[in-house]
C-alpha cells in the first residue's frame, strides 16, 4: 500500500509529487503530465502571469521556469510574456527531473477503503494508499451558460475544448465572454481569418495594466507591492499570505473567491481585439436553439443573431458534485462550503480524513491564488505536512523547506 496516491499531473499535481518525493514518502503519481496546458490550449496564446509567478514547486527550488528557459537559450524576463507551448515543455522538464515516474494512465474512480482508499485506473487495476491527493485541474469544471447547455458540441463548445483553432478558419464564431480566454481566443480567430465577435455580459471590458518596472524607487513598493497576482497590498495578501486568508470568516472568503481578480484582458493582448474583433457589450444570452448552419441567440437586450459556432469562455465553477472520479458514497459525504466546493482543513484535506484537495477546488478555503499557478508552490508543502501528520509520521525535526516567493526556499517552523 502507497502512503500517497496523486491523481493529476498538472502544475499542483506535480508539485505535490515533488515535495512528497522529498519528504520520502512511498508516492504513485498518476495522469498525464501536463494535459490540458498540452491539449487544451490553441497554439500562440500567452500566460497571463509573470513567469516568476509561474514556478512548479520542488523543496529546493531547483527546477524553476527560468532556469528551463535557459536551457533552450530564452531569458525569461518580467513583462515578457511565456508562449503556453513553452510553459508546458517545462512541466514536462519538472516532471523528469523532480517527481518519481508518472503512470499516464487515467484514474476512473477513488473508494474509500479501510485503512485508506482504492483507485481504479481506466483499464480496471486498482491500486490501494493510506491517503490520496486529488489535483485534477480545471477540467472537471467547465461551466457553460444554462441558455447554451442543449445544443451539440457541434454547435457549442468551451474555451478549454480547443488544441487548436483551425476548424473554424473562414467560419462565424461567436465568443461569450469578458475575459482573457474569451478576449485572447477572439483575437487568435480573427488572425486566422475567422469572423468573431464578442459577446459580453458587462457594460466595459476591463484590461491589466503593463506590469510595473522589477525595479522601482522603494516607496512605490511599499505603496503598491509586488506579488504573483500583481501590484497592490490586496493581491499581495491573496498571493503571499493564503494560509491566513483561511482564518476569514466563510462569508468573506466566499465573496472574495467569487469576486476578486474577476475577468480581464492581459494588456499584451489589447491591441490585437480592439483592431480586429467586433465587441457587444451588455449582451447576455437568454436563449440558443439549432438552426439551419449554426445556432440562433438570443440576447437580453432583445437582439437576436445567428452563427455558426459559439465558444463559451465563461470559466469553471469548482463544485464537489462535479468531482465525478470520486465515488458517490465518498463525494457525497464531503462537506461543503457555500459556493458548493469541498471544505478543506489548514491542511487542505477534506472532511473525509486522508482525502487532499489542490487546484480551483480549493479557492474558496485559501483564496484566489489558488485559481493560479502561482498557488502551487503554497499548497505543495502544505499539503505534504498535513499527508505526514495523517499518517502520524509528524514533521521532520527542525523544518521542512518549503517554496517562498518567486520559487526560493523558505524555512517553514514545525
Amino acid at each position: 500500500m502507497y502512503d500517497l496516491l496523486v491523481v493529476g499531473a498538472g502544475p499542483y499535481g506535480l508539485s505535490i509529487a515533488a515535495h512528497a518525493a522529498a519528504a520520502g514518502l512511498k508516492l504513485r503519481v498518476f495522469g498525464r503530465p501536463m494535459a490540458a496546458w498540452r491539449d487544451n490550449m490553441p497554439g500562440g496564446m500567452f500566460l497571463k502571469s509573470e513567469p516568476w509567478a509561474s514556478n512548479l514547486s520542488d523543496p529546493a527550488a531547483r527546477w524553476r521556469l527560468d532556469a528551463y528557459c535557459a536551457t533552450q537559450g530564452v531569458t525569461a524576463r518580467h513583462g515578457e510574456p511565456i508562449p503556453v507551448e513553452m510553459f508546458a515543455r517545462y512541466g514536462l522538464w519538472f516532471a523528469r527531473n523532480a517527481v518519481p515516474e508518472v503512470d499516464e494512465r487515467t484514474v476512473t474512480r477513488i473508494v474509500p477503503r479501510p485503512g485508506g482508499f482504492e483507485a481504479v485506473t481506466a483499464d480496471g487495476e486498482t491500486v490501494r494508499a493510506r491517503t490520496v491527493a486529488l489535483a485534477v485541474g480545471v477540467m472537471p469544471f467547465v461551466e457553460i451558460p444554462a441558455a447554451l447547455r442543449g445544443l451539440s458540441r457541434d454547435l457549442v463548445s468551451h474555451s478549454s475544448h480547443h488544441g487548436d483553432l483551425d476548424r473554424f478558419r473562414g467560419r462565424d464564431v461567436t465568443v461569450i465572454g469578458g475575459g482573457q480566454a474569451a478576449l485572447e481566443t477572439a483575437a487568435l480567430l480573427a488572425e486566422q481569418g475567422s469572423r468573431v465577435r464578442v459577446l459580453a455580459r458587462t457594460d466595459r471590458l476591463r484590461w491589466n495594466d503593463v506590469p510595473a518596472p522589477w525595479e522601482r524607487p522603494w516607496w512605490q513598493s511599499v505603496r503598491s507591492p509586488q506579488s504573483g497576482l500583481g501590484c497592490g497590498w490586496r493581491n499581495w495578501f491573496y498571493a503571499e499570505r493564503p494560509g491566513i486568508y483561511r482564518r476569514l470568516p466563510e462569508p468573506t472568503r466566499a465573496r472574495i473567491a467569487a469576486t476578486a481578480l474577476g475577468p480581464a484582458g492581459a494588456w499584451w493582448v489589447r491591441d490585437r481585439v480592439e483592431d480586429s474583433v467586433r465587441v457587444r457589450l451588455d449582451h447576455e444570452v437568454t436563449a440558443a436553439r439549432a438552426v439551419p448552419g449554426g445556432v440562433r441567440l438570443d440576447v437580453a437586450r432583445g437582439d437576436s443573431f445567428e452563427t455558426e459556432h459559439v465558444i463559451a469562455a465563461t470559466g469553471f465553477k469548482a463544485t464537489r458534485d462535479r468531482l465525478g472520479l470520486l465515488s458517490g458514497e465518498l463525494r457525497g459525504a464531503l462537506a461543503a462550503v457555500s459556493d458548493g466546493s469541498p471544505e478543506v482543513s489548514r491542511d487542505f484535506e477534506s472532511s473525509h480524513p486522508g482525502l487532499f484537495l489542490a487546484g480551483l477546488v480549493t479557492a474558496a478555503g485559501f483564496g484566489p491564488a489558488m485559481r493560479f499557478v502561482y498557488g502551487a508552490s503554497f499548497t505543495a508543502g502544505t499539503l505534504v505536512r498535513g499527508v505526514r501528520r495523517r499518517l502520524h509520521l509528524g514533521v521532520p525535526s527542525g523544518a521542512i523547506p518549503a517554496p517562498g516567493r518567486h520559487g526560493a526556499a523558505e524555512t517553514v517552523p514545525r
